[in-house]
């Protein structure tokens, strides 16, 4: 999967299949992943906005996780998810993601 930063750096990693976007992120030290709760959906530092091309094999948000997503500093966008809730699957090979400027 491929993360791109404010500036437009692009820095791809490698993430196994059951992994969340966040801990394969966090694990590479992708700048801008700021992930303080852990992955227990409960902050919105892991925001990210999911690249049109994948937004319909990630899904959209449950409902916990859209209240988080409306206290990101970020705006928010149609692809906008939290990484901590996005499961690496097969048909996910090649997911692009934006990081926000900014996290909460």
């Amino acid at each position: 999967m491929t993360f791109v930063g404010d500036g437009g750096l692009e820095l791809t990693v490698e993430a196994a299949t059951g992994d969340s976007v966040m801990s394969a992120a966090v694990r590479h030290g992708v700048p801008g992943v700021v992930a303080e709760c852990g992955g227990n959906q409960s902050c919105a530092t892991c925001h990210v906005w999911v690249r049109d091309s994948y937004t319909d094999l990630v899904g959209p948000p449950g409902d916990m996780e859209d209240d988080l997503l409306d206290l990101a500093v970020a705006d928010r966008r149609a692809g906008s998810r939290l990484s901590c809730q996005i499961s690496v699957t097969p048909e996910l090979d090649g997911l692009t993601v934006d990081i926000p400027p900014e996290q909460p």
